[in-house]
């Protein structure tokens, strides 16, 4: 029954734990009509940490930055870039995730 438990307690640890994600602007350029959105993970539970992200509300707000600047929307181009921002031996305790997305329409389609 110990080696139960036991196994159980680390199928558990290593499983990581879920925490809900936000994304925010975090740079973009008017000019290229690029939005950068991000969010960080590891802070609450390390390198165990997994990321609930509601990619709705990054490309809402995304299209609302876009609009701001004249453009009618935003699509993400596709694909995440991380960087490790708190290197271990175990592997990356703490990192910054980035999605780029592109404005569309308005200003776009003048171009």
């Amino acid at each position: 029954m110990k080696k139960i438990t036991l196994c159980c307690l680390c199928v558990l640890a290593l499983s990581g734990c879920t925490v809900q994600k936000q994304m925010t602007p975090v740079g973009g350029s008017k000019a290229d009509g690029t939005i950068r959105m991000g969010y960080h993970i590891g802070d609450s539970y390390g390198a165990f940490e997994k990321a609930n992200v509601d990619l709705m509300q990054g490309q809402s707000l995304a299209a609302q930055k876009c609009r701001v600047w004249g453009y009618d929307g935003a699509e993400a181009f596709g694909g995440q870039t991380s960087q490790c921002t708190d290197p271990s031996p175990m592997g990356c305790r703490q990192a910054d995730v980035y999605i780029e997305y592109q404005c569309t329409g308005g200003k776009a389609s003048q171009n």
